[in-house]
């Protein structure tokens, strides 16, 4: 497909001059009030939205220094998006946080009062959502999942703003997706998954994927825990296989790694020699700065992110030295 005038203006808002992404996520809600909560010792209710608000708009100060884009979501990092630095472009999520549980299949849901229109008069250069994929679950799952997606896409394509789909595998009978089982069926859950959602239909631009190995079952990998799903070289091969599904640009998300994980990650990804275009990075990147804010406040917050947090966003930059731009899988002459 060809990309309009309009996507192809914010596709580059969200890209350096070669064409590829180095993008911070601080979008997480749920997630981080938990996580906050944990660290103060306290009931989660009293986690407050302005708590939220303000860890959100230090984090995205200090990194949108230093990122192409920012992802943010519109209930608690409006505030965020407004104190960003120029030109760090700007990436809205459209889904609530986590999935509806009354209903099997992990089913998307939408933040209620938001439509891509309103996403882009809040100032948005791309919509990104996330759902729960795994092309093994029940197909009428999947087909409700599709069809979501594909009234996102037709969305997005009306008011010319690229969409980034981010999709997360699980095990639908209810296996650990951090256990040694769900790592040997990784690498085929990440790459059908890429084959499916680089179908026209569903009028993606960019695709948000999962590193396709587990490193902690890799052997060679710094993280091996000692039980082999794959060898480096099989790792490797993984790598390359799920770049050649995606017929669509790529990047790669931390899935809340550890900031260690993620960068051997991103260098075995080089070492594969996959095209993917950059990250989208959020927790390996800011993660260990909450336990600081539940202690010390938005000072303290405020401090690490200005030491440790940039220090952990220069790395993955440099990480990514050797992505591919993405007009190169966009269809964009050069």
């Amino acid at each position: 497909m060809k990309l309009s005038e309009g996507k192809y203006r914010r596709m580059m808002a969200l890209s350096d001059e070669r064409g590829i992404i180095a993008a911070a996520a601080m979008d997480q809600r749920g997630m981080l009030q938990k996580s906050l909560a944990l660290a103060r010792g306290v009931d989660v209710r009293e986690i407050t939205p302005r708590m939220l608000r303000e860890f959100k708009t230090i984090v995205a100060r200090v990194l949108s220094r230093h990122a192409t884009a920012i992802l943010l979501d519109p209930e608690f990092g409006l505030e965020a998006a407004r104190s960003r630095c120029s030109p760090c472009g700007l990436l809205l999520a459209y889904e609530q946080s986590g999935y509806d549980c009354s209903r099997p299949g992990r089913l998307p849901e939408l933040v209620p009062g938001v439509s891509v229109r309103r996403l882009v008069d809040w100032g948005a250069d791309a919509v990104k959502v996330v759902i729960y994929y795994s092309p093994h679950d029940d197909p009428s799952v999947n087909d409700v999942k599709h069809a979501v997606i594909e009234r996102i896409g037709a969305e997005c394509e009306a008011w010319e703003v690229p969409f980034f789909l981010e999709f997360v595998g699980y095990d639908p009978r209810g296996g650990d997706e951090r256990g040694f089982e769900y790592a040997r069926q990784k690498p085929e859950i990440v790459r059908r998954s890429m084959e499916e959602f680089s179908r026209p239909q569903y009028r993606i631009d960019v695709l948000k994927v999962e590193i396709p190995v587990n490193l902690e079952y890799v052997e060679g990998s710094s993280m091996f825990r000692g039980q082999r799903a794959y060898s480096r070289n099989e790792a490797l091969h993984h790598f390359r296989e799920a770049a050649a599904a995606a017929a669509k640009p790529f990047i790669y998300l931390s899935a809340g790694v550890s900031h260690a994980q993620f960068i051997e990650s991103l260098h075995m990804a080089a070492e594969a020699g996959a095209d993917f275009s950059g990250v989208l990075c959020g927790r390996a990147t800011w993660k260990g700065g909450i336990p600081v804010y539940a202690k010390q406040g938005a000072r303290g917050l405020e401090e690490w992110m200005e030491t440790e947090g940039v220090a952990n966003i220069l790395s993955v930059n440099r990480s990514i030295a050797d992505a591919a731009p993405w007009w190169d899988k966009s269809g964009v002459p050069a």
